[in-house]
């Protein structure tokens, strides 16, 4: 079927998860790229939400790009959600990788490094991601510096995000043992919690994000999420869900993959 054949019913944004959706560990799910150029072709805004907070903007960007999907200021991550729990001018020590890093540095945040904080200097928020160079070092500063008055702030909880393998720990798994090892609760920016849908709607407006359908494999982050959107939710089985698993919340449509996905809107006017 022609990409270029129109879409049934009224456009709407598509907000579309990256890992387990589009690709896992960057390798693209069957049918994926041509779903995403039929949605576009068809009307349909494609955004890409996304929970991993490690690489930059730019990097995802890119990285979209080498499958063949264009995708220039279509990424929002939970970094940048992070980012709006934090306020300019404060002093940050992140525990995360550079995507926390840039998303910070735009928000006029002063991002301490590690070696400043082991010296003494003072901190107004711990900010925690995925990062592999993660270890007891690490956690031990970060709660010496949430016992000294820091606030932590986690990009996301999951703990587990996809491979073509099988699942491997996430930043939840990071942020836990922070938490643990303070004896405080976090704020959590990601899906599905409301700063990342605070920043959908920055970006896309209330009525459209209302009207938004969020496509994801994960219910209890994807689901949960399209629920503090106020949206409609689309499950995949093609991530880290097994087929045929009960799903809760329930979604509004069930499908294998984002070319059935695709299939449905464009040739059978679902969500219209």
């Amino acid at each position: 079927m022609s990409v270029n054949l129109p879409s049934v019913g009224s456009p709407f944004v598509v907000l579309s998860d990256l890992d387990g959706v589009v690709w896992l560990a960057h390798q693209p799910i069957p049918g994926s790229v041509e779903a995403i150029a039929r949605l576009r072709a068809a009307g349909h805004r494609v955004l890409f939400v996304t929970n991993n907070s490690a690489a930059l903007v730019q990097e995802q960007e890119a990285a979209l790009a080498r499958i063949g999907i264009p995708a220039e200021g279509d990424v929002l991550t939970s970094a940048q959600a992070a980012a709006l729990l934090v306020q300019p001018g404060e002093r940050a020590l992140v525990c995360g990788g550079d995507g926390i890093l840039q998303a910070l540095a735009e928000r006029g945040v002063e991002c301490v490094s590690h070696q400043a904080v082991d010296g003494g200097a003072l901190v107004d928020v711990v900010v925690v991601g995925m990062h592999r160079s993660f270890d007891y070092s690490v956690m031990a500063r970060a709660a010496k510096a949430i016992r000294l008055g820091a606030r932590l702030v986690g990009s996301n909880d999951d703990a587990t995000y996809p491979t073509p393998d099988g699942p491997v720990p996430g930043g939840g798994s990071i942020l836990a043992a922070i938490q643990t090892a303070a004896g405080v609760q976090p704020a959590v920016a990601g899906k599905p919690h409301r700063p990342m849908a605070d920043l959908v709607r920055r970006v896309i407006g209330d009525d459209a994000a209302t009207r938004a359908v969020m496509v994801g494999d994960r219910p209890s982050t994807d689901g949960l999420f399209a629920l503090t959107l106020g949206c409609r939710y689309t499950h995949v089985w093609s991530g880290v869900t097994p087929p045929g698993t009960v799903i809760e919340p329930t979604p509004d449509l069930a499908c294998d993959d984002l070319a059935a996905f695709a299939e449905a809107v464009v040739n059978r006017g679902i969500f219209r």
